[in-house]
């Protein structure tokens, strides 16, 4: 489909970072859903997860070894040891038998004549996880809120505690054009892959054409959010907004980012829809500055471009770098001895993109930064 000259989409003023965040930031978040620890990790918690009872619940061995008495080792030296009539060998995790209150180490049980001795006391609880030590009752683990890593749901299935109720956002992805284009595909890995990242769940893209994928996708209800990747400039075949403005609403078509400023964003169905450019360094830019903040909102968590689930990391500029006023730069930079070096900006090529550790983001109010500034460096996961 060729789109005639008077119909093609046209940008007629860039819409400011500030004012899309700010659209974003008064969405609701996503409906909670309740997951199994290993299907939660990067998943955000939807309210507070608490642990209903003691764990452990009754005394375990901590160590392998023998149950003991350990008022019959009171007095027990190397002279007089103490005689240990009945042993129970027991291994790391097994609940002690009444009776027991410590768990003597194998090494330090001798065997003489056919019996069992201890030559050192063993003190009450010593190789013993008492009852409530790894978590009591009612004691709060993580406030809503907070993301789960992989060491907190490996917690969760060691306490027993299944399932957490998490917000983990669903994102349809959406392919501009009904043909192959090698960089309208790279881009959509890209999305797949960073929505996944950031603890949401990418919904597999369609093959239709975007009006109607939007309309698929949207009115099913099986996405809290869509993405469209390509078709957002005046080419002949570039048709993306207008397909969302058909379908919902269209809030800004242009965003002053750069690389980045045809990007779009909307809603239908009452669901954020936000279209990326098709060129990969304004897809990168586009979801660094609005699509992670727009996951982020969704999960419940604050809307902040340069905060991942790592979270930026702090860095110095070995150079300087220029910047547009009026638009927010993302700037791919290298690592350079102690800190980083810029490599590119408006145009970020390919080989630039694989050469970045990351990319930091220069304001709308600055025209730059200089050598020995303080930067925080965002990455893609």
């Amino acid at each position: 489909m060729v789109i005639a000259l008077k119909h093609r989409q046209r940008i007629a003023t860039l819409t400011p970072l500030e004012d899309v965040l700010g659209r974003i930031a008064i969405l609701e978040p996503a409906a909670p859903r309740h997951l199994a620890p290993a299907a939660a990790v990067n998943a955000v918690l939807a309210e507070d997860l608490a642990v209903a009872t003691p764990r452990p619940a009754a005394p375990r061995a901590l160590i392998d070894g023998f149950a003991v008495n350990s008022e019959l080792t009171a007095v027990a030296d190397a002279y007089a040891p103490a005689l240990l009539p009945a042993l129970e060998d027991i291994a790391a995790g097994a609940v002690l038998a009444s009776g027991a209150d410590a768990v003597a180490p194998l090494d330090a049980v001798r065997w003489r004549n056919g019996g069992a001795e201890l030559p050192t006391p063993v003190a009450p609880g010593d190789g013993v996880l008492l009852a409530g030590t790894d978590a009591a009752a009612g004691e709060v683990l993580w406030r809503a809120g907070h993301r789960l890593r992989a060491s907190d749901t490996a917690v969760m299935r060691a306490l027993g505690i299944a399932p957490a109720v998490v917000r983990r956002p669903r994102i349809a992805v959406v392919r501009a054009g009904d043909g192959s284009d090698a960089v309208i595909d790279a881009i959509v890995t890209l999305l797949l892959n960073a929505i996944a990242g950031d603890g949401g769940e990418a919904v597999a893209p369609s093959p239709a054409p975007v009006a109607g994928a939007l309309a698929q996708v949207l009115s099913a209800g099986a996405a809290d959010a869509v993405i469209v990747a390509g078709g957002t400039g005046s080419g002949p075949h570039d048709d993306s907004v207008h397909a969302l403005r058909r379908t919902g609403e269209v809030a800004a078509h242009g965003i002053a980012i750069s690389p980045g400023e045809t990007a779009a964003i909307g809603t239908a169905f009452s669901r954020p829809v936000l279209v990326v450019p098709g060129r990969l360094d304004a897809a990168i830019a586009a979801w660094l500055l609005i699509g992670r903040p727009l996951l982020a909102r969704l999960a419940g968590t604050a809307v902040d471009p340069l905060s991942g689930p790592t979270g930026p990391r702090p860095a110095v500029l070995t150079a300087k770098v220029t910047s547009t006023v009026g638009l927010t730069d993302v700037v791919p930079v290298r690592r350079d001895g102690a800190g980083v070096a810029p490599l590119a900006s408006r145009y970020l090529p390919l080989a630039t993109i694989a050469h970045a550790c990351g990319f930091i983001v220069i304001p709308p109010a600055s025209e730059g930064l200089a050598a020995g500034a303080t930067v925080t460096v965002a990455s893609l996961r």
